[in-house]
């Protein structure tokens, strides 16, 4: 290391010796949040300074020759609700663009702009939403980058295990989330997919692409169907239309690049290529361990303005993982199994944005999705097959949403979702022994799936009086295969009892069909019922000034007809993906009648970077139950019980900043081994009578992050350093059995993690 230092001393002073302040372009569009249709004469003031724009008759404005730095932007337009963006990073020679959606004004008061600040209120959701731009995202201590990941923080999300980023929302399971980009589903934004659910352990999704997430974990629009728990949509940003731009930046998980630029005179294109590199680091250093895992991803959007009314985006998001692990590998390091994963997942498709008047337009998306799975698992130890799944899903989906607005008090949301699924699976489940000592033979799949799925949904908002939002929803569900038909009315008020103080709640009925993969194992499945659930949400939000909000919010989750089954009535049958990494069953009788509920109270407290300091702090206590075959209620295991986090930063100037994430939460259920039948078998056998009785250690972690930025004339480089679980605490994982010891052996999650990172824009 120390022949090192005087290369990297110099390399480091010539960075600082060259730095310089550049000058950028901020620019971007002012539109109605209901309607869609540009705002003219729109006023936008970069804070603390004398420059601003105003938007021309196409609703952009361009501000031109601006110091590299971060600002706030304010925005007004008379009418509406005045909006404020926060930490809005400038860089030499480039052009930061954005959209900025604006709400009519429904309450006349001098406070309005106070109340709408730094916060924007969506105008889909009532209930249980929060908004992250992508600085936020970006700069998120123990993120990595991964969309997913910055949503541990929040109180509605279970923590569960440092290694995979599935979302746990309010009691639910992982396979209860949607994805929607730019108006396009998403199956699962995640490297290494596990099928069925929309969890992973590495994100897919590029941020450098995003330009704000809503995320919404409970009462969402009927626009957002065949889901039990969370919805999360992602806005893709348009590439540069001023000139051509690229980055190249590398971490611990890859290295890879993103160009932009303008297409013709109203097009732009956004591409990105990312490969990881730890298969190479293990070859270079000859670590002496199997084959690292390796993946890449590509991703694009290209942007064409057809003419005022009308706009067409493209976008492809493709993933292309590997991963290979042999007995001795799988033994040196206490690997349960091993095997060979080649998994090619990706999405393409189009949107077509719309305004037909003045007030009323669509969006329309066509996409095809396929996932392409290629595994191989053998237990270690007695090197039995576990599973091979030899399986392609694929789908071609429409998607259309209108919204016509009558006027400030009256709007209605319609539209139609069509999917068309095919997907052919050719799978072998080993004879195995269940986690209960049952003996369970090999099972052989061979079937081709078709199905049709038609959703139809419509929304109508309005204000009886100025201070009360009501919101009244029905959507309608059918899928062909088993012929199930569903109605879920959906109903949302908000009351603002002062401009900064409003009380609200939704009450709704969600419904989600069951994976292909688990319907496909036996014909009798086709009679099986779509789960459901209830949601009811009651919650008060305060703006406590400009840039800080405060919620509290209490939620009950009544679910309904889950899949049990007769050979294991204990066991929760969509919480077993927790244990065996897919979703298959070998059950030939699961029935309906599983139930499930969860509830529990939120507090968040949000402070956006108005000057210096930001930062999020939230606690929640929450419950997840669920009564299995048997009629017996036990705890689900993802029931942390209580979670607290802080997360928070600081920036100094425009050259430095320091954030760090530190979240506490309750140890997870688990079922302790029946320790004499287990030596017996060598193989661990769960105590049925003691089915997620105990529980493991608490959950705390700290993670902290610092960035360096250096600004050049037309270029910027950005250091950082991201050190995960910085006291190193010994979190487990999970309890196992170890075959090789025939003993009870303990698997921790990660310890202290480094991740450098650097960052090259220009």
């Amino acid at each position: 290391m120390a022949k090192w230092m005087p290369a990297f001393v110099l390399l480091f002073n010539i960075i600082v010796l060259n730095a310089q302040t550049g000058k950028g372009i901020i620019s971007g569009t002012v539109i109605d949040a209901t309607t869609n249709q540009v705002l003219v004469g729109a006023n936008i003031l970069i804070e603390g300074t004398l420059k601003g724009a105003a938007t021309n008759e196409d609703g952009i404005f361009v501000i031109q020759s601006v110091n590299a730095g971060y600002y706030s932007i304010v925005v007004r337009y008379i009418g509406y609700s005045s909006q404020k963006i926060a930490n809005v990073i400038v860089r030499p020679g480039r052009n930061t663009s954005f959209t900025v959606k604006l709400l009519p004004e429904i309450i006349e008061s001098d406070e309005i702009e106070v109340t709408a600040g730094y916060f924007s209120e969506s105008e889909k959701q009532v209930t249980s939403a929060v908004n992250f731009s992508y600085e936020e995202i970006r700069r998120a201590p123990g993120s990595a980058g991964d969309v997913s990941r910055i949503m541990f923080s929040l109180p509605s999300i279970a923590k569960v295990n440092d290694q995979r980023n599935s979302l746990i929302v309010r009691g639910g399971s992982p396979s209860e989330n949607a994805f929607l980009v730019d108006n396009i589903e998403i199956p699962n934004i995640n490297h290494f997919p596990v099928q069925g659910t929309s969890g992973g352990p590495i994100g897919l999704i590029n941020v450098d692409f995003i330009q704000d997430v809503n995320f919404y974990s409970g009462g969402f629009s009927p626009e957002y169907g065949d889901k039990l728990s969370s919805v999360m949509f992602i806005n893709f940003r348009e590439g540069s239309q001023q000139k051509y731009d690229a980055q190249l930046d590398m971490n611990m998980s890859g290295f890879g690049g993103v160009f932009e630029g303008p297409v013709g005179n109203n097009g732009n294109i956004l591409l990105s290529v990312r490969r990881s590199y730890l298969d190479v680091l293990t070859d270079m250093f000859d670590t002496g361990s199997s084959v690292a895992p390796t993946y890449g991803d590509y991703q694009g959007k290209y942007t064409l303005s057809i003419d005022r009314n009308n706009k067409l985006s493209v976008i492809a998001i493709w993933s292309d993982d590997h991963a290979n692990s042999d007995a001795d590998n799988a033994s040196e390091n206490d690997m349960l199994y091993y095997g060979k994963q080649d998994i090619l997942v990706g999405t393409t498709g189009f949107n077509w944005l719309s305004l037909w008047s003045k007030n009323g337009y669509s969006e329309s998306s066509v996409s095809w999705t396929v996932s392409d799975y290629r595994e191989d698992f053998y237990e270690t130890g007695t090197n039995n097959l576990l599973i091979k799944n030899q399986s392609v899903e694929s789908g071609i989906n429409f998607r259309n949403t209108n919204t016509y607005r009558f006027n400030k008090y009256h709007t209605l949301n319609f539209g139609m979702e069509l999917k068309y699924l095919s997907s052919d699976y050719n799978n072998v489940y080993g004879s195995t022994v269940d986690p209960l000592g049952n003996s369970v033979a090999e099972v052989k799949i061979k079937n081709d799936i078709y199905g049709n799925k038609i959703g139809v949904f419509a929304n109508y908002k309005l204000y009886p009086v100025e201070s009360l939002e009501l919101n009244i929803g029905i959507r309608g569900d059918y899928f062909s295969f088993n012929r199930n038909y569903y109605l879920s009315p959906r109903f949302a008020a908000k009351y603002a009892i002062y401009p900064t103080l409003s009380i609200y709640g939704s009450v709704g009925v969600f419904t989600q069909s069951l994976p292909l993969v688990l319907l496909t194992q036996d014909d009798k499945f086709r009679k099986l019922d779509d789960p459901r659930a209830l949601h009811y949400i009651i919650g008060i939000g305060k703006i406590l000034g400009e840039a800080t909000k405060l919620t509290l919010e209490a939620y009950y989750k009544d679910y309904f007809e889950m899949p049990v089954s007769p050979e294991q009535p204990g066991l929760f049958l969509t919480d077993e993906i927790f244990y065996n990494k897919a979703f298959y069953t070998n059950h030939a009788n699961i029935k309906n009648n599983g139930k499930a509920k969860s509830y529990g109270v939120e507090l968040m407290l949000q402070k956006k970077l108005a000057k210096d300091f930001y930062g999020t702090i939230s606690g929640s206590y929450f419950r997840s139950k669920y009564t299995g075959y048997d009629g017996v209620e036990r705890n689900r295991v993802f029931d942390n019980q209580y979670m607290f986090s802080i997360e928070g930063g600081y920036k100094p100037n425009n050259s430095w900043d320091f954030s760090f994430r530190w979240i506490y939460a309750g140890g997870v259920p688990y079922t302790p081994f029946n320790y004499s039948e287990s030596k017996n078998a060598n193989s661990g056998i769960m105590d049925k009578n003691k089915i997620n009785s105990e529980r493991y250690p608490d959950y705390h972690s700290l993670n902290i992050r610092a960035d360096k930025r250096f600004n050049f004339s037309n270029s910027s480089l950005i250091l950082y350093l991201s050190i995960w679980n910085v006291y190193n605490r010994e979190n487990v994982a999970s309890y196992y059995w170890n075959k090789e010891k025939n003993e009870t052996d303990t698997e921790y999650q990660w310890g202290m993690l480094p991740i450098f990172g650097i960052e090259y824009e220009f």
